[in-house]
């Protein structure tokens, strides 16, 4: 069997789905229809804004289906054939069981996490979060049941306890995509049969909120303030109330010792040392510049 001798469906909306719909087009793939939320208002202006996986699939001239739910492409899927397959990519909707059954072998999902630890929302936050020294990405069949079906293969990532959200994003994005063009080959074929995952070592990870962003120093130990500050970089950003005004860190470090008004006491007795803020006027800047005058004008 060649690789294009299946029709794919491609489900995805986030950026970290662009980099494997992009490996699967430049490896040949026939991809049949790109599955994406409907355009979406975003930015300070609220403009109409499509996901990056439907811009790239107009720029080959793939079809896009946008519905509201997604048994609405049902029949369009059947029109395709037996022989079509789904892959889906960080695309932020549950898929039916009744959609799922239309593909063979089913719909093949890329998750960034080695399953069944932090199935959920979140498995590249929390990883960060707390602390893991590895994480990685798994190839499994999707269940109608979040990240529960079985797994068909995975690629494990070292963990330095620097990394920033945006940064693993980038690194796991292009590790599964690596990882999906080299098992799904077989996993088309049928030679490649996923394993069942063990349920009694599932862990799970949570819909992050963008209310739940404010530190609380006499809570948490600054290690813990430090790695949410990385893993919530860009959402949902981390607060802290510091000097009569609310700021949103963008790099810190813990220190044993204060230095400056931006080095806040933790429940653990040491300090979490900013370095880089946001301030209440939207301005990014250093902590130096922030306390050299910048608060007087606010």
């Amino acid at each position: 069997m060649t690789k294009t001798s299946k029709t794919i469906v491609f489900f995805g909306t986030e950026d970290f789905s662009l980099t494997s719909l992009q490996a699967l087009i430049s490896s040949g793939y026939q991809i049949a229809a790109v599955v994406t939320k409907p355009d979406s208002k975003r930015g300070r202006g609220q403009i109409l804004t499509m996901p990056s996986v439907k811009q790239l699939a107009l720029e080959h001239n793939i079809p896009v289906w946008q519905p509201l739910k997604v048994t609405e492409i049902n029949d369009q899927i059947k029109l395709l054939g037996d022989q079509v397959a789904g892959v889906l990519v960080s695309f932020g909707k549950i898929i039916p069981q009744s959609t799922i059954d239309l593909f063979n072998p089913g719909i093949i999902n890329v998750h960034p996490s080695m399953l069944p630890k932090y199935r959920g929302p979140s498995p590249i936050e929390s990883a960060i979060e707390n602390g893991d020294s590895q994480t990685g990405v798994s190839i499994m069949q999707l269940a109608a049941a979040m990240d529960a079906g079985p797994v068909y293969g995975s690629i494990t990532q070292q963990l330095t306890g620097h990394e920033t959200r945006p940064e693993l994003y980038k690194t796991l994005a292009e590790a599964g995509a690596t990882t999906l063009l080299r098992l799904l080959p077989n996993i088309l074929d049928g030679s490649l049969q996923p394993v069942a995952q063990d349920d009694s070592q599932v862990i799970f990870c949570k819909l992050l909120d963008k209310n739940d962003n404010l530190l609380i120093p006499d809570q948490i130990t600054a290690d813990h303030a430090e790695r949410l500050v990385r893993a919530h970089l860009d959402f949902p950003k981390t607060k802290i109330n510091v000097l009569d005004c609310t700021v949103i860190i963008k790099k810190a470090h813990v220190a044993d010792q204060q230095k400056t008004a931006l080095d806040v006491l933790f429940q653990d007795g040491n300090y979490l040392s900013i370095d880089e803020l946001v301030a209440p006027s939207g301005r990014t800047m250093s902590a130096s510049d922030f306390l050299n005058g910048y608060r007087t004008k606010l």
